[in-house]
């Protein structure tokens, strides 16, 4: 195997293992406790009282992110919506209500338990403006030109070829589209040695790229109007963030 697959590998069977062990919400977060001690800086905690009224418990259970993207991406009626490590399916159901029956939200994951349990929220949840895709996100299974929006809750971090991911991103986004990620961002100073002390890959620390690392890859694939705004600190020096930008150009429809 090569490093990239290693990691990838890590990452799929660390989410399998999660989906598999919803009846103890502490050991299904792939982030909490074990890498940091604080459950409160990820998973469910970061959803509103109302949102956990609006979706199946068990995908409540599953929410292994460390933001509420949907809070924050700014969704309309009408528009589709692409959620990167889409889970147990937390953050698919919320934009689907959000974006009415007009609209569409697609998931995309790479861990057939994950999918498993997110179609299964689905239909429990009887949203019918849904589907859940398997696939990588360094390779997006989705035509060019056709999100409006694409959201993401502590997935990128986890990717062992982030550059690829954000150029798929671009590829993928309609002119015009947007992003709305929650992701995990280090300080600046912090070297790569800096970020695998402070946690693993797998626990959503050591992978993360830097503030400025992830505007210079957003600027790098064509995107305008990037930043990077912290949320909560999820590290010494490591914080919850929320990550947006703009595909230039205009809508087609307009």
């Amino acid at each position: 195997m090569t490093e990239k697959s290693e990691i990838t590998e890590l990452v799929r069977e660390r989410y399998a293992a999660a989906a598999l062990q919803l009846s103890d919400v502490s050991s299904t977060s792939c982030c909490v406790p074990t890498d940091l001690g604080n459950g409160d800086v990820f998973g469910r905690v970061l959803y509103t009282q109302g949102e956990d009224d609006e979706i199946p418990e068990e995908a409540l259970l599953a929410s292994l992110g460390c933001g509420n993207p949907t809070a924050v991406a700014d969704l309309h009626p009408g528009e589709t919506v692409l959620d990167l490590g889409s889970g147990g399916g937390i953050d698919v159901l919320l934009s689907a209500r959000r974006v009415g029956p007009t609209g569409f939200a697609y998931g995309l994951d790479m861990t057939d338990e994950m999918l498993a349990l997110a179609r299964a929220n689905a239909a429990k949840a009887e949203a019918t403006n849904v589907e859940f895709i398997k696939g990588q996100m360094e390779a997006i299974p989705l035509a060019d030109d056709t999100i409006d929006v694409i959201i993401s809750n502590c997935v990128i971090n986890l990717s062992a070829d982030k550059n690829a991911v954000i150029s798929e991103m671009f590829r993928v986004l309609k002119p015009g589209g947007r992003l709305g990620i929650s992701d995990v961002v280090a300080e600046n100073h912090l070297s790569a040695e800096d970020r695998i002390q402070r946690g693993s890959y797998a626990g959503c620390i050591a992978g993360a790229l830097s503030n400025q690392e992830y505007l210079d890859a957003l600027a790098a694939a064509g995107f305008v109007d990037g930043a990077v705004n912290y949320t909560h600190e999820v590290a010494a020096e490591m914080h919850g963030a929320i990550v947006k930008a703009v595909k230039p150009g205009v809508p087609s429809d307009a």
